[in-house]
Formats: structure tokens, C-alpha cells, sequence
């Protein structure tokens, strides 16, 4: 009879992870993966900052780009008696699109909720940004940040679609100089979605009447008269056929992002005509002195402004209003107004 051998096999216990991320109060979930590794996603981004961010992360605009950012928390074990542990971290695989897309870190030192805490992460595993400096954090939880900044991008080095990247973050322990834990970021999930953006506003130029941000626009010229006289602050006044022109500079401000072109037109009509056209109309200048063009009130033939807008470059014109002089059963004494629409086109 041949001998049973009774055994048991024994399997070695994982050690846990001593690094783990969670979310932050008011920050984006984490999606957990196998071997300590996460996946998330900033979502759909354009670099004028415009829209509402997926919930968690923030956006800033900036007058170069935008900054999107989110804090995390970071929980550290496995550190003996007083022993303190550094984390870093950096970019093990970057973009395809680095000019369109680049990853941001906020340290520990800071709130990391506005920009300026945010600088741009490490590509290299020898030299990684750093989260906790020396002389370290113990076995506790701390809180980070991380952003992705998109640049102003136009012409050649435009770019729109999907990309992804992967952070590695490292707790290292300072006595022994020894790693006691990793943590691995897929920004896949979704991919990154970049979109092209344009925005358009306007804005009181130096020495012109004011213009109000709203929902839309408003100036008033306050009051006005057919022989120019008494203009208000900011208003200069030019004689024209049958009336006066009281005009005011002000600023078009085009600002476009990811576009094959690096210019783009400008055009305005009135979309909405005084109630006495006869007496009151709008005009355009490239001076002060005039000449005073009639803007249209054809949205299929728009009054052009210039065909050679640059991003983020303001653009300086003189908005007119004529007022005749007439006499007789056509005058008019009152109140009055109008709407101008302002369109930015980009090739």
C-alpha cells in the first residue's frame, strides 16, 4: 500500500498598500484598479476655461490658457517608530499632444484651490515634483492636487480630440531611504477630450463711455441732440450730413483656441433697430474723427470690423450715433434704444 502524504500549501499574505488616494472632500471619485492602481478623468477641456467642469474639478482661466484641478488625499502607512516618509510625484507616460495637454502638481504645503499653488509635474522618474518635502509626513493622510493646463493653441500646433496620460506617485522613507509604497493614476477613463473654443466680449476702452457686462452688453449715450452739443464724459462729437455723430471708443476683446487658423473676422448689424430710424442709427469708425459708416441691420451682411483678429489681442473701435437735425413732423424727442450683435468668426 503506498503511503498518503497529508500537506498543506501555504500562501504568502499580499501586504497591503501603504500608499492608497481617496477622495477629497468636494473632489472627484477615484475609480479603483488592481495593484493599487486608479483611473479618472478631467473630462471635456478647451483652453478659454469655458463650461462647467465634470463634478470635483475646477477650472481657472487664464490669460494664456486654462488650468483644471481637483485635490486628493493620500494615506500613508507602514513607517516604523519616528521614521518620516517623502512623496513625489511625476508623468511615467505623458500625452501624445504635449503642446495641448500638460499635467500640473500642487503640494501638500498648500490649499492647492487656485492656480498660482499649481506648477507643472515632472516627466522624469530621476527628478519627480515633489507633494511632501523632506523632512517628510508620518503615517497620516494629507491632501494634493492635480491639474492639467491647456494652453492658448492655434495654427500648427492646434489640436482637438482624445488623449490620455499616467501619473506614478511614490512614498519613500527618508531613514531608509527605502520605497513603502506606489500608486499609479490612469487619466483614461474617460480619455481627455479637448475642445477648439471662441469667446468673444467687450470692453471700456481709455478715455470712452463705459460698457456694462451683463448677460450681454450695455452703453447709453445719454443725452443727445442733432447740433452735437454737450456730449457727455467720454463722448466726442463729429458734424454729419443731416445731424451729429457722438462717438465713443471701445474695445472688442476675440480670444480662440485650437484652431488651424490664427486669425479670425469680426463683424456687427443691428439687430434690433431704433423705433425712429429716420432720426437715430448706429455707425462705425476706425477714429475718432471718423469717417462714420451706417452699421447694417442685415445679419447676412454684417457691417466688417476686420478680417485679422488675433487671440487674446484686443481690437479698438469707435462706436457712433447719429442723431439728425430734422425739423418738422419727422423730429423726435424721447427715449430710444437699440441692439447691436457682435459675431466672431474663425476659419
Amino acid at each position: 500500500m503506498l503511503p498518503i502524504l497529508a500537506g498543506m500549501l501555504t500562501v504568502p499574505a499580499l501586504a497591503a498598500p501603504k500608499l492608497r488616494l481617496s477622495q477629497a472632500p468636494g473632489g472627484p471619485a477615484f475609480t479603483q484598479v488592481p495593484a493599487n492602481n486608479y483611473s479618472m478623468s478631467f473630462g471635456t477641456l478647451n483652453a478659454l476655461g469655458i463650461g462647467t467642469p465634470l463634478a470635483g474639478v475646477s477650472v481657472t482661466a487664464l490669460n494664456n490658457g486654462a488650468l483644471y484641478f481637483f485635490t486628493y488625499q493620500l494615506t500613508i502607512s507602514g513607517l516604523t517608530g519616528a521614521h518620516k516618509a517623502e512623496v513625489t510625484i511625476y508623468v511615467s507616460t505623458n500625452f501624445t499632444h504635449p503642446a495641448a495637454l500638460a499635467m500640473e502638481n500642487c503640494p501638500d504645503t498648500t490649499a492647492c484651490n487656485t492656480s498660482g499653488e499649481y506648477s507643472l509635474m515632472s516627466t522624469s522618474a530621476g527628478s519627480p515634483s515633489i507633494i511632501a518635502a523632506p523632512p517628510g509626513v508620518g503615517n497620516t493622510t494629507i491632501t494634493a492636487g492635480i491639474g492639467v493646463f491647456l494652453p492658448d493653441n492655434d495654427g500648427a500646433s492646434a489640436y482637438t480630440g482624445t488623449d490620455t496620460s499616467t501619473v506614478t506617485i511614490t512614498a519613500t522613507d527618508l531613514t531608509t531611504n527605502t520605497v513603502i509604497g506606489t500608486a499609479v493614476i490612469f487619466f483614461n477613463s474617460p480619455a481627455e477630450t479637448v475642445q477648439n473654443a471662441v469667446q468673444l466680449t467687450l470692453g471700456t476702452a481709455t478715455g470712452g463711455v463705459t460698457i456694462t457686462p451683463s448677460a450681454d452688453f450695455a452703453i447709453s449715450f445719454g443725452n443727445v441732440n442733432g447740433l452735437g452739443i454737450g456730449p457727455a464724459t467720454g463722448l466726442t462729437t463729429v458734424a454729419a450730413s443731416g445731424g451729429s455723430v457722438y462717438g465713443t471708443p471701445y474695445l472688442l476683446n476675440p480670444a480662440f483656441t485650437d484652431f488651424a487658423s490664427t486669425t479670425g473676422s469680426l463683424s456687427v448689424y443691428a439687430s434690433k433697430t431704433f423705433a425712429h430710424p429716420a432720426v437715430l442709427h448706429m455707425d462705425d469708425s476706425a477714429s475718432s474723427a471718423g469717417p462714420y459708416t451706417t452699421i447694417s441691420v442685415t445679419a447676412g451682411a454684417p457691417t466688417q470690423i476686420t478680417t485679422s483678429a488675433h487671440d487674446r489681442s484686443s481690437v479698438t473701435r469707435y462706436l457712433g450715433l447719429f442723431v439728425s437735425n430734422v425739423n418738422g413732423a419727422t423730429a423726435f424727442t424721447g427715449t430710444d434704444n437699440a441692439t447691436l450683435t457682435f459675431t466672431m468668426t474663425v476659419p
